[in-house]
């Protein structure tokens, strides 16, 4: 849904509009939580599980059967969508600003001073509406598009401007992120609703593979970690032959 807006509003409004937007939905989404009264005994800009107005509207539209895990709201809800979307933008506005810079380390460096600026200003702002990934907050989006950006600055000072090789792993994974997230994904459902046996007591897939492979000589904790590197290394095998053809496979 934040990708789909996105696209819409890139395709069909100006930068100043799509700047415009970005901050009518950052303060309006905290606006929003902290000013409309959601009644029931809940306090005006209640922030709690059952007291989130966003977790309102999930149950009003969706219904409590289909929130995640049954729960009070839904932290990939309806409402939250809506800041998630500002996220997007905001990668989108970076993007289009390094396409018309020169590849030199002044750029890094107003890369880092955006990411400052913006974890100073995500950081203060949570003082009056809190940090939360789960309801995505204002504040969080800007904190963490902060990080995102102060990254993003040292990433391409090391590897665009001073060509370090060392970066060259990454770049092999981030060239192709969204094919890699949207794979990984559907590879990863398929071994979660797939089983190995018969009956109902049968494990999935997925767990099959971690009990059997990386359980019995790795633990519980390492054994999960295990299983995780094991998963990005046979990604990064994946893009990096998708890599050395040249591929970028984009939506």
């Amino acid at each position: 849904l934040a990708y789909l807006i996105s696209a819409i509003a890139i395709l069909n409004l100006s930068p100043r509009h799509q700047k415009i937007l970005a901050l009518a939905l950052l303060f309006g989404y905290w606006g929003t939580l902290t000013l409309v009264p959601l009644g029931g005994g809940y306090s005006v800009g209640e922030l709690t599980p059952e007291g989130y107005l966003g977790g309102y509207v999930d149950r009003l539209i969706l219904g409590s059967q289909h929130l995640y895990k049954g729960g009070p709201f839904d932290p990939e809800g309806l409402l939250s969508t809506l800041p998630a979307v500002v996220t997007v933008l905001i990668g989108y506005f970076t993007g289009e600003w390094l396409r018309v810079q020169q590849i030199k380390t002044r750029t890094s460096i107003n890369l880092a001073i955006c990411g400052l600026c913006c974890v100073v200003i995500g950081h203060l702002w949570g003082f009056s509406f809190p940090i939360n990934k789960q309801l995505w907050t204002s504040s969080y989006v800007v904190f963490t598009a902060g990080w995102a950006l102060l990254l993003l600055a040292v990433c391409y000072e090391t590897i665009e401007v001073r060509d370090c090789q060392w970066g060259r792993p990454f770049e092999i994974m981030g060239l192709n992120a969204i094919f890699l997230f949207v794979a990984s994904g559907i590879v990863a459902r398929i071994l979660l609703k797939t089983h190995i046996g018969s009956g109902k007591s049968a494990p999935s897939t997925y767990t099959w593979i971690y009990e059997n492979w990386f359980l019995p000589w790795a633990g519980p904790l390492n054994g999960s970690l295990a299983f995780a590197v094991t998963a990005v290394l046979f990604w990064w095998l994946i893009l990096h032959g998708i890599y050395r053809r040249g591929w970028v496979i984009k939506i």
